[in-house]
Formats: structure tokens, C-alpha cells, sequence
């Protein structure tokens, strides 16, 4: 952390200067090299304007807890501190705003109005941490229940179900959570009638299978026409982040598998190279091509139940048959390699848990020789059906710029033309190695995000065969003393690796302070870890960005004007995953 006058300013930097004086920021040094400016809240709002406009997505938005924070040397004092992730496409930079609050007056002037996706992000600012945001639409709880008390990731709520009176759900309280469940139409700026309509209110879901998971959907009708829906999500949180901030930094690993559930070891990338960011480990070349491997077997295993899901939601019930088997083929290859099938957890910091067992090229090589075929098959039977494509051509399509306002990434932003893929953006973990292509649509509609996401899986079997052709020798996992665990078979040589091995799998490593987060192209979109060391053996503050979250914001953007039949398809081209919303 320096004075801003003191380090080498940016072109960002040097305009904010010019246009607002270099006394109102502050200049914070973080391990990942972004750009990050503290700013006075009375400013702030001008601020985000001004810098829109080289910075058109809001990527992320998360307050931090600093009040037991040990290091903080050089920044602003702090009680609660507002986070600003802005990211531009077209310069592929990004920047970070922070604001610093006191616990007396933890008050903002919300966003909303330079970043329309700010809603669901100062909502979760204000249900977490007790951040308000004045002017703010609907500033209600969004994960938590209505009836919550407290704000569960301020560092004095309790981390663990022991540390809490024993939960009653009697009649009382069932009636109490029953009532808080209520959908009130006004609450949201709706009216029951006008001069010409009465309108009907129908709750779509939290259980219903074409919602995909605990996810409600209130919606407001003129007969079977959607007038406006509200997204109500939050009934799969987990506290993910929270356990993230009481695990150390290892243990929780196999957590972030359950994140995008169906992402497996993709949520583990995202996890550990925030870590090793911040360690300074340099990953072998081996444990990289390793890393992608697996990562792009995972990506076509989402991608196999997004195309049968999609297509069974618009009414073919073979599809998902056929698409099932394969990935119940992919899933033993990853099994024989990882010893689990969803939630491997084999990542590790520094590498991966295992080297490649005996026979596992030629597992793979049987899979990805005999997957082009079978996708052909599959487009003709699915992707060509006319009855496909009248429900889903032209049907929840948003523009470039909509999709920029509202954070969508991923299949979701190239179905509109845009070709950002953080793979060839900003290559992570080797990926600039690799030969491949991005696919792009044009229409932003239902069925370009499907036939993206099914060329995705073409491009990733031509990754896959460059890692089998081009495997590195060498070792799995660095020899950096912060990996976790050291490599075991070292343990039998001499006691010092021994104790090594045990400290670091009983407490795990000792990580320097700081902040880092490192973006990947997830199956969903753009996931990150945003991870900060106070120096200890665990994270003090872990944020979890995810694709879906921002996704599902859009939904009545995209739906309103249509009809309920339209709602299911764009719900079924969206692919989303509620642990990937709720965390």
C-alpha cells in the first residue's frame, strides 16, 4: 500500500487525477496487480459515473468486515469497507473502487443507477453485512430469510450451528416463516389492477422442475402474458463464504466443489490460484496441462446437462437420455483419474492431489474420438427439430450493451457477438498454449446461448487432445514450502518433510497478507475468488463471484411481454445452478 502520488499512475489513474484531484484517492498495492482506489463516499456516485465510461460492467460488488483485521498498514481507516470490481471488454482491464465505513454510520448512495445489476448486490451488501444503500429500490433481505436476525458474515455472527441456541421450528414460527413468505405485489412497485386489467399473481416455483433447482419467480399476468416477474433466490445458501473465512486454506477446498456443483474441479481452479497468487507459487508446467485437462472434461460434462435439460424443458424427452449416458462415460474416466465423479476436490494449492494414473490416455482418447460423431447426431435429433426452434429462435434475446449492464459473461455475452473469453483474454494456468477457437452468435436469443455452449464442448475436445499430446514430464505439484500437502512420498525420507506434511495438513500454510483474485472461464461464465490474508493459516475475507448471480437478475429484462412457455425456455438457455446464486 502506497500514497497515490508515490506510485506510477495509469491512463485510469491519471484521468481521475485531471478530473477530480489526486487528494481524494488513495492507491492500495494487491498481489494480483489491480488497479485499487479508496474514494470518499460523498464522492462516490461521481466517481462510478466518470469511470463507466471506460469501465462499462459492474463484475462485482461485496463489502468486507475490517474490524479485527490485523494488517491494514496504510490504508484508510475502516470499520466496513464497499468493494467496486469494474471491468472493461474492450480494453480487458479491470479496477477496484473501495470505500471505507464506519460501524456508526454504515450508509451509501446506492448504484442502481449507473449499473442497473448493482439491485441484487447492495441487496446482498445489506442482508451480509448491514451496508445500506440509500435510494435504493427493494433493500430486502436477498439470501438470508426475511425473519433473519443479524447480518451473518460480520466477523461477530457465529460461524458454526454449536455456537448458537438450538434451533425450534414449532407452530409459532412455521406460521411466523409462513407469513414473511408472502408475496406482496406492492412491496415491489406492482398494482393488482389497472383502469383496463386485473391482473393474476402466480408463484413459479421454489419447487418446480422447470425452475431448475429452489428458485421462485413471482410473476405478474395479464392472462398468460408476463406484465413483470421478480426473481426470488436465497433457499439453497449455504454460507459458503462464511465457512470460506473459517476453514483454512486448504480444508477448503473440497467446499468450493459445490459451488457450481456441476463445474467439479473448475470451482478448485478458481479457489487456488487466488491462493498461489498470493503466495507467489509458480505452478509446474505438468500440474497446468493437468489442471486443463480435467477443467475442459468438466466443462463438457456441464455443457452435456445444460443441452438435455434445454431440450427436454422445450419438450423432447429422448435427448437427455442420450447426453446422460455420455456423460456417465466421462464421469468414469474422471473417477478413474481424481477417485471421485462430481466433487473430486483434486485440486491443490501448488498443483494437483495425484500424478495421472497407468491407462489414462487411452481412456480419454476413446472418449473425445467417438464424441464429435455423437454431437452430430445430437444437433440433428435436437438443435435442427423445428418444433425447437419456434420455441427458442428470437425468444429471451437482450443486445451487447444489455448484457454488459447487467454482468452477464460467458456463452450468455458471446451469444451477442461479444468474443471476450478469459482463456484467450487473459490466459490462466497455461491456457496460452492452446489452440482454440471462440465461438460467437449473434442474436443474444435462447437458441443462440445453446448452440454456443455446444460448439464450446467441439473446441474443448480439441484442448483436451492437445493435453494428451502434449503432456509434460516433471512434476505435479511445486515444491514451493506454502504447497498443500507436500508431495506424500517425500514423507518417508526425512523427518523434516514428515513434520511438514503433518503441520500443513493439520493447520495448512501460512499465507501472506494481502488481496488477490484471478478470474476463469467457468461453464456458467467469469468465476473468481476474491481472497484476503491477514498472514494466518486461513482466509479473512473469501468472495465468491459467480456467473450465475448476475444472470438470473436479467431474467425480467428478458421475459417480460412474453408468455409463461417463453419464461421456461429462456429459464432452460440461461444454465444456471442455484449453489452457483445462493453460495
Amino acid at each position: 500500500m502506497q500514497a497515490a502520488e508515490a506510485i506510477t499512475t495509469s491512463i485510469v489513474e491519471s484521468s481521475l487525477y485531471r478530473k477530480f484531484g489526486q487528494e481524494l484517492f488513495i492507491s492500495q498495492q494487491c498481489a494480483d496487480q489491480k488497479l485499487t482506489l479508496w474514494v470518499d463516499r460523498n464522492r462516490l456516485i461521481e466517481v462510478l459515473q466518470f469511470l463507466k465510461l471506460s469501465f462499462p460492467m459492474l463484475y462485482d460488488l461485496f463489502a468486507i468486515d475490517e474490524r479485527t483485521r490485523a494488517n491494514r498498514a496504510g490504508q484508510p481507516d475502516s470499520d466496513f469497507t464497499v468493494v467496486y470490481h469494474l471491468l472493461s471488454l474492450d480494453t480487458n482491464e479491470d479496477m477496484r473502487i473501495k470505500v471505507a465505513l464506519e460501524e456508526s454510520d454504515p450508509d451509501l448512495p446506492t448504484s442502481v443507477g449507473v449499473w442497473p445489476n448493482a439491485n441484487w448486490y447492495e441487496r446482498e451488501a445489506w442482508d451480509m453485512f448491514g451496508v445500506t444503500f440509500a435510494g435504493h429500490p427493494n433493500l430486502f433481505r436477498i439470501l438470508l430469510p426475511p425473519t433473519w436476525e443479524g447480518h451473518a458474515l460480520r466477523k461477530d455472527h457465529p460461524a458454526r450451528a454449536t455456537e448458537m441456541a438450538p434451533f425450534e421450528m414449532g407452530p409459532e414460527r412455521v406460521a411466523k416463516e409462513q407469513e414473511a413468505l408472502k408475496f406482496r405485489p406492492e412491496d415491489w412497485g406492482m398494482k393488482k389492477s389497472n383502469d383496463d386489467n386485473e391482473y393474476m399473481f402466480l408463484n413459479l416455483g421454489p419447487n418446480h422442475p422447470s425452475v431448475h433447482g429452489v428458485f421462485r419467480i413471482m410473476l405478474q399476468l395479464d392472462g398468460e402474458v408476463i406484465v413483470d416477474s421478480v426473481p426470488d433466490i436465497g433457499y439453497h445458501h449455504r454460507g459458503a463464504e462464511k465457512m470460506g473465512e473459517r476453514q483454512t486454506w486448504h480444508t477448503y477446498i473440497p467446499y468450493t466443489d459445490r459451488i457450481d456443483y456441476l463445474g467439479g474441479v473448475m470451482n478448485n481452479l478458481a479457489y487456488v490460484q487466488s491462493i498461489e497468487t498470493l503466495a507467489g507459487i509458480k505452478v509446474p508446467d505438468r500440474a497446468k496441462v493437468i489442471r486443463i485437462m480435467l477443467s475442459e472434461l468438466f466443462r463438457i460434462s456441464s455443457h452435456l446437462v445444460f443441452y438435455g435439460t434445454f431440450v427436454q424443458d422445450v419438450g423432447q424427452m429422448s435427448p437427455v437420455f442420450y447426453m446422460f449416458a455420455d456423460r456417465e462415460r466421462l464421469f468414469g474416466i474422471i473417477e478413474a483419474i481424481t477417485g471421485g465423479r462430481m466433487h473430486p476436490a483434486w485440486f491443490r494449492i501448488g498443483g494437483v492431489a495425484q500424478d495421472l494414473p497407468n491407462g489414462w490416455e487411452a481412456m480419454i482418447r476413446i472418449f473425445i474420438d467417438s464424441m464429435p460423431a455423437r454431437l452430430d447426431h445430437y444437433d440433428k435429433m435436437s438443435m435442427q427439430n423445428k418444433m425447437l426452434k419456434d420455441r427458442t429462435v428470437g425468444i429471451g434475446a437482450y443486445s451487447q450493451q444489455e448484457a454488459i449492464d447487467w454482468g452477464v459473461t460467458g456463452p450468455s455475452l458471446r451469444a451477442t457477438g461479444s468474443d471476450w473469453d478469459v482463456r484467450k483474454k487473459r490466459p490462466y494456468g497455461g491456457y496460452d498454449q492452446f489452440e482454440f477457437e471462440v465461438p460467437t452468435a449473434v442474436n443474444g436469443d435462447c437458441y443462440d446461448r445453446a448452440v454456443l455452449r455446444i460448439e464450446e464442448m467441439r473446441q474443448s475436445l480439441k484442448i483436451i487432445r492437445q493435453c494428451i499430446d502434449n503432456m509434460p514430464e516433471g512434476p505435479y505439484k511445486s515444491d514451493h514450502s506454502a504447497t498443500t500437502p507436500p508431495p506424500k512420498e517425500r514423507t518417508m525420507e526425512d523427518i523434516e518433510t514428515l513434520i511438514h506434511h503433518f503441520l500443513n495438513v493439520s493447520w495448512g500454510p501460512v499465507i501472506p497478507e494481502g488481496e488477490a483474485s484471478i478470474m476463469i472461464e467457468a461453464t456458467k461464465g467469469v468465476n473468481s475468488y476474491h481472497l484476503i490474508s491477514d498472514g494466518g493459516t486461513g482466509s479473512y475475507r473469501t468472495r465468491i463471484r459467480t456467473p450465475s448471480f448476475p444472470h438470473l437478475q436479467q431474467i425480467p429484462l428478458i421475459s417480460n411481454g412474453l408468455m409463461i412457455p417463453d419464461l421456461i425456455a429462456i429459464i432452460a438457455s440461461i444454465d444456471f445452478v442455484m449453489a452457483d446464486v445462493d453460495r
